[in-house]
């Protein structure tokens, strides 16, 4: 199935912008983390990686559809 994924913070350098389409051959959130993971070696970098599915913070169980609305977020700090 073919993707869109908004990306955020220092996601956005890793998949070198905002806004990423791919071709995804799996069926659930931690299939597409491991599939970013290889296409982008960075990402394994991160200490963590969120992942939300039509706004909202989503499991690795969670199985995703073409038409879904997907987020990267990376660790985020401040104080």
């Amino acid at each position: 199935m073919r993707i869109q994924i908004k990306a955020f913070g220092i996601c956005k350098d890793i998949l070198g912008g905002r806004e990423l389409t791919v071709e995804f051959d799996g069926e659930t959130v931690a299939d597409l983390r491991k599939d970013l993971t290889q296409k982008f070696r960075e990402i394994e970098k991160l200490n963590s990686l969120f992942i939300a599915v039509n706004e909202a913070y989503a499991e690795n169980d969670l199985v995703l559809k073409e038409s879904d609305a997907i987020a990267l977020i990376p660790p985020v700090s401040g104080g």
